[in-house]
Order: C-alpha cells, then structure tokens, then sequence
C-alpha cells in the first residue's frame, strides 16, 4: 500500500477500496462502532472480504449504534452492525429508539454470538459481579443505550442494581474503557477479545473479566432485562485479553444490517460472499470463529431483506 493510499485510507477512517473484483464492482458504505471496539472490527473484517470480491465496502465509524443506524434508515448508510438487543429495539422503536421506528432497515445475516462481560484490572480486589457493589463503574453510555441496559443485566446477575454502585457517566464503551486505564473507574464493560481491551491490558499490567454466574436464579434476572442474553463459556487463547481460564459471560447474538435501500441483487451477493468466506473472516477478526455460517437465518418477528431471503433460499437455510 503506497503513502497516498494510506493518507486516504486514514483521513475516511478506514476506507477499503481495494481488489476490485470485476468492472462492475460496487461500492456500499459500511456503518460500525467506533476504532478499537469489536463492532469496527466485525466491519472491517466484513468489509475486507467483500473488497476482495468485488465489492468495494467503505467503512464510516461512528459514536455507537445510535448514530449510524438512522443513516441506514434514511439511506445515508447501507450496511452496519448491531447487536440482536439493539436491532429488536431499532426496529419496534423501544429502548434506546424510543418513539424512533427504524422501518427500512432490514436483516442480512445474524452473524456469531457476541461475549461480554465487565472487566477490571489483573490486581483489583473485585472478584464476582457481587463484588461491585460500591465500586466505581462505568455506566450511562448516551450514545449507545442499550449498552446501558446490557450493564444492568449484568449487575442484576450478580444481584445488583445501578442503585448499588458508583455510576462513572460515559457516553461510550471506549470512554468507559479508557477511563479504567485512567484509574476513574473500578470496573469497565467491554466486548470480550476486542483491541481496546487489550490496549487497556497493556497500559495497566492485565485486566481480568469478571464471570457470570450460571446460577438459575441469576440467569433469570439477566434475562429479565435483556431477554436474548444467554450465558456462554468463553476459552482462553492466545490474544484473547482478561480471559486466562475457561470463563462463563453473557452472550447475545450480532445481525448484518441492511437498508430496505439496498438492491436485492448486491444484498443476496453479500450474503453468499460472507457465507463462503468464514476462514478469512476469522483471521481478521477472532470472533468469526465462533459463527455458524449454517445458521444465516434464526426465526424472528424482525424483517429480513428480500435479497437475503433470496439467498439463504439458495443456500437452503430459509424456513417459511
């Protein structure tokens, strides 16, 4: 990649222009999370592989799922990331979209289950989620409300309410994670093997993930507040920070999402493109490993977009 490439690339926050598969390539442009976050990741990994097939994907981080889904809905955007949580809320305008219904948006593909959890450094003395009470934890998250209400089931699983701590107001996951690096906060919320973790890791000496319990009791008041939450024990591998034994977390679900925009032909592409190319998926970013690529399409009251039906059809996996 030459200097001027890599000035462009930096200045749009990542655009990936490159391997242009055909003449008649195409170019979407690509919503995700902010850099560091594993939502950005997702996108990028997404956005490398649909470049190497033709399809140009420009990828625009943004503040959280707040600010670029309504692009998608106005047809600013074309494709983005959000957890099952956030599209359920998005598309019936609750939760954080309250009073927003986000009608042309559209499912692709649910992607793999996502693992979070809270997170605290190597040497604190909080152990379990119990142990937060009184503590300084991030909390808020303004531009992506749902996370607030993940953090709440998280709490709530270890018995707790937001009642119960110190709350550090941030407005996202990477202000909460880099006020832990600061020392503001006791615990942060974070997706479980994204960068910013391990960033944070490196500047305090290792950070941990606090487990969930699997208590039944415990399970049934996270899943009182986020009812797709389930719990999924994470392994320890090389590059997967604050995870150094076999650690049960809360996991749900992440969806391709498409504006009802979008032709159905470059819809149904893109669903094929990424359903033939988990492998390199996965080397770009880890979590692809953990996707089924048998299981595009889940049943769901969500809409999914008429190109994706035409190719989970062809794929064999769509149920009527």
């Amino acid at each position: 990649m030459n200097t001027s490439t890599t000035r462009l690339l930096t200045g749009v926050g990542l655009a990936l222009t490159l391997g242009l598969g055909s003449a008649q390539a195409q170019q979407i442009a690509f919503g995700t999370m902010g850099q560091g976050t594993a939502g950005y990741s997702m996108g990028a990994a997404i956005a490398g592989v649909l470049s190497e097939n033709g399809i140009r994907a420009r990828v625009q981080p943004s503040a959280g799922t707040s600010a670029y889904l309504p692009l998608m809905e106005t047809g600013e955007l074309d494709f983005g990331i959000a957890n099952i949580v956030e599209t359920s809320e998005a598309l019936s305008g609750t939760g954080g979209f309250e009073g927003h219904r986000h009608d042309n948006v559209r499912i692709a593909s649910i992607l793999f289950p996502f693992r979070v959890g809270m997170f605290v450094p190597e040497d604190s003395d909080i152990e379990t989620l119990s142990d937060l009470r009184g503590k300084r934890v991030t909390h808020g998250y303004t531009t992506q409300r749902t996370i607030g209400r993940v953090v709440d089931a998280l709490l709530a699983n270890g018995g707790l309410t937001s009642d119960d701590i110190r709350p550090v107001r941030v407005p996202n996951v990477v202000r909460g994670a880099d006020d832990l690096a600061a020392g503001r906060a006791d615990a942060g919320f974070f997706a479980i093997g994204a960068g910013k973790v391990s960033e944070v890791d490196a500047s305090v000496g290792g950070v941990r993930f606090l487990p969930v319990s699997e208590d039944p009791e415990a399970v049934e008041r996270m899943r009182a507040i986020v009812p797709e939450a389930y719990v999924a024990t994470v392994q320890p591998r090389s590059g997967m920070a604050g995870i150094a034994q076999p650690t049960p977390s809360m996991a749900y679900d992440y969806v391709l999402l498409v504006g009802a925009h979008v032709p159905a032909d470059t819809v149904a592409e893109v669903v094929k493109i990424l359903n033939a190319n988990k492998d390199k998926l996965a080397a770009s970013f880890g979590g692809f490993r953990g996707w089924d690529t048998n299981r595009m399409f889940v049943e769901t009251d969500a809409p999914y977009h008429e190109g994706a039906e035409k190719a989970l059809r062809e794929l064999g996996q769509w149920k009527d």
